[in-house]
């Protein structure tokens, strides 16, 4: 287990080092991590836009979908069990932390198997369901393949161990894993879109960076839980823990909201897509890259969630509820400055960002309006991360599902249907903002429910 030092060091995050201090601690590497993972996956999309095909670039996007899909199952194990591992060690209980660390490792390996190999069986129909047109289906056939049904387990093990390192307040390391993953693949894109690959297969190329990156990022995890093995309850499995039945139900409890939340963000995605699709690939293409370029301030926002979660929740299973609150707060101001500042600055430089992407004028034109349209949702987006977030934290994890279904099935998905058809396409892009509008004044009425129970 960690030595008597590296116990006091943990400890005073958690407990005794001021909010502001502590906070920083834990979310500025997770944040750094989060813009690297950001930029890898822009990366892809800015070197595939060097080609000014715009079929390449609607593909790559219809993949993305998938992608996340994978992520979800990394929530799953990653948020669910690191959510519970850290409550345990709140809870002084080290013995049953570390069984959940295991097992959760394990389960994660298992679904993220059965998951590649559905991709690979249904690969066609899968692809045809999310909008691919018989223009951008062979090149979204070349990245699912690398990324998702090849990539697909490293991708998930990295992600669900840089979580449970995160989660027992290594959250130097769990960034460091994540952020050389993400610049491997901008070092390597151009390499093999380029130069390895042939003329025409410059999305296999791409594709075949990212799988790379991530599996060295998941060696890389390897590495550090031996390191760990030992000092922490982080441990490489080497059979299949039994844990407290209380303590199954915790993690699914967690982990399954937090899964279908990101499951039910990606299905929105679907669902623009697929109407994007409708007005034209030049249309989709644009909007494929401004769903990326919109991920700067969410991914920083991200991380803030993320650094916050652990700290909610070792003091929420230690019952100081007034310094979780803190935490609450600190990580709601520091996220809302961030968005304020990225609605600005997209404001006034949309179309220099879409340009940096394509060239092709009408993917520009249509990617600068949809960008300087939706930038004005991200402070609403913001807020209801960090309240599904809080209550993954305090183990609410109903109310984190509610809260998830409430945004995207209650009203982004609803009101994506009937904008589109009011508006065409200037409402598909205008939805985000009425919808997270009206999920925040929800979210808040439940959040003053649950804190005064």
């Amino acid at each position: 287990m960690k030595t008597t030092k590296e116990k006091a060091e943990t400890i005073e995050i958690f407990e005794t080092r001021p909010v502001p201090s502590a906070l920083a601690k834990m979310a500025i590497p997770t944040i750094v991590s989060q813009l690297i993972t950001l930029i890898y996956n822009i990366a892809d999309t800015w070197f595939i836009g060097q080609t000014n095909n715009p079929y390449m670039v609607a593909a790559s996007s219809l993949v993305l979908t998938i992608f996340l899909m994978a992520s979800a199952l990394a929530n799953l194990f990653g948020v669910g069990g690191g959510s519970l591992v850290v409550r345990l060690l709140g809870g002084r209980d080290e013995e049953e932390a570390a069984k959940v660390a295991s097992l959760s490792l394990v389960m994660a390996a298992g679904a993220s198997l059965v998951f590649s190999a559905l991709c690979l069986v249904f690969m066609n129909p899968l692809l045809r369901l999310l909008g691919a047109s018989d223009n951008t289906i062979g090149f979204a056939r070349q990245y699912l393949l690398f990324v998702v049904v090849i990539g697909g387990l490293p991708t998930v093990l990295a992600n669900t161990m840089s979580s449970m390192v995160r989660n027992i307040g290594y959250s130097k390391e769990a960034g460091f894993g994540l952020g050389m993953g993400g610049v491997l693949n901008v070092i390597l894109d151009p390499i093999f879109m380029f130069l390895i690959f042939p003329d025409g297969y410059q999305v296999m190329g791409a594709a075949f960076a990212t799988m790379l990156s991530n599996v060295i990022s998941f060696v890389y995890f390897v590495f550090v839980y031996q390191k760990l093995k030992g000092k922490t309850v982080l441990s490489l499995p080497r059979s299949i823990e039994k844990i407290r039945p209380e303590s199954m139900r915790s993690l699914f409890s967690v982990g399954i909201p937090a899964a279908m939340s990101l499951l039910l963000f990606d299905l929105t995605n679907i669902v623009i897509n697929r109407l994007a699709a409708g007005h034209g690939d030049i249309q989709l293409a644009a909007i494929g890259i401004v769903l990326k370029v919109e991920r700067l301030p969410l991914n920083i926002g991200i991380g803030i969630c993320l650094g916050m979660t652990p700290l909610v929740a070792y003091n929420y299973a230690s019952k100081n509820h007034k310094r979780m609150k803190e935490f609450f707060s600190a990580a709601r101001f520091a996220g809302l400055v961030v968005s304020v500042i990225c609605v600005i600055l997209y404001r006034v430089f949309a179309s220099c960002i879409m340009q940096a992407f394509i060239s092709d004028a009408d993917t520009v034109k249509y990617g600068t309006e949809f960008l300087q349209a939706r930038c004005f949702a991200t402070p609403f987006m913001f807020l209801s991360f960090h309240m599904v977030h809080f209550m993954q934290a305090i183990d609410r994890g109903k109310i984190s599902f509610y809260l998830a279904v409430i945004r995207q099935i209650c009203l982004n998905i609803p009101i994506l249907f009937l904008m589109n058809l009011l508006f065409g396409m200037s409402g598909i892009v205008w939805t985000q903002l009425i919808a997270d509008i009206l999920n925040v004044i929800i979210s808040y009425i439940i959040y003053r429910r649950v804190v005064t129970e």
